[in-house]
């Protein structure tokens, strides 16, 4: 029986999902199959069109 709104993740609770966040950001890569596509995606678009994407 669950608790509601009650969770737990033990890579939070061994600093892991921190450690992850902290090497991604420092060397510009994710660490997300999401993040990766995204990344990928723009610099494939950028290479074909000559400009970044800029976020308004």
């Amino acid at each position: 029986m669950k608790i509601p709104g009650l969770s737990f993740s033990l890579k939070r609770a061994l600093g892991i999902s921190a450690v992850k966040q902290k090497v991604a950001k420092s060397i510009g890569i994710p660490t997300t199959k999401h993040g990766v596509e995204r990344k990928i995606g723009g610099v494939v678009l950028k290479a074909v069109t000559g400009k970044s994407k800029k976020r308004k």
